[in-house]
């Protein structure tokens, strides 16, 4: 089945090169990914083009208008009905593992990139979720949307050559990855663990795990301690 991605923004041309490279590519070229790009320009009746204004009750910098949005996003809907809208904005749920997974299985998507100092509120009556990637503001949403492209179409079938790879990544299971290591086995006196290079999978197996405990309760002891939460609740 072909997942469907499409893109709004005022600056689709952004999205051109990341698209022609690497997994994402591949997976456009076998027929399992379709993106579309659209210019939300196109669906202003304005003849300047403008996608923003000044906001009510005055403040700094310019507001993104709600009608070109809405045109927009009936206008995917109306090729696409059972499309999900989301809107990247700051003020959305946090990105994560989990909701990535949970959009992995929607065969359309539909990604409202803003700009400026944010959109008309009003949007969010015509959108189904909204999401940030982080607490911190960019100049825009199209970097969020290219990452939730990404991190989605991963978890796709058929777009990651060794599936089982998906399974054993950061944020699986509310760790992060056991640290890994290639040829050489020593570097200017940092040596590859030997229990790596023991033959042995079970040692192997216990190693990874432990490790990748330890790498989560230094780094992300939040996972571990929502990992707990989720047993509790259980």
């Amino acid at each position: 089945m072909t997942r469907h991605f499409d893109i709004i923004s005022i600056f689709p041309e952004m999205f051109e090169s990341h698209l022609r490279e690497s997994i994402l590519k591949r997976a456009q070229d076998q027929g399992l990914l379709n993106v579309n790009l659209h210019n939300l320009r196109d669906y202003t009746i304005n003849k300047h083009r403008k996608t923003d204004d000044y906001p009510f009750g005055g403040g700094v910098g310019l507001i993104m208008n709600v009608d070109p949005i809405v045109r927009a996003i009936e206008a995917v809907k109306e090729a696409r009905p059972s499309t999900r809208s989301i809107l990247l904005s700051p003020g959305g749920k946090s990105f994560n593992q989990k909701i990535a997974w949970e959009l992995s299985k929607e065969e359309s998507l539909t990604f409202i990139c803003g700009r400026y100092e944010g959109v008309d509120e009003r949007v969010l009556n015509f959108v189904d979720d909204a999401i940030s990637i982080g607490d911190y503001v960019m100049a825009g949403g199209e970097v969020p949307a290219m990452v939730l492209v990404e991190a989605i179409s991963r978890l796709i079938p058929g777009v990651v050559g060794d599936e089982c790879s998906i399974i054993e990544e950061s944020f699986e299971g509310n760790k992060l990855e056991y640290p890994q290591y290639t040829k050489p086995r020593e570097f200017r006196g940092l040596k590859v663990p030997d229990v790596l290079v023991s033959g042995h999978h079970k040692d192997i197996q216990d190693w990874q795990l432990k490790e990748a405990l330890k790498k989560t309760a230094k780094i992300r002891p939040d996972l571990l301690n929502k990992k707990i939460e989720q047993v509790d609740s259980a």
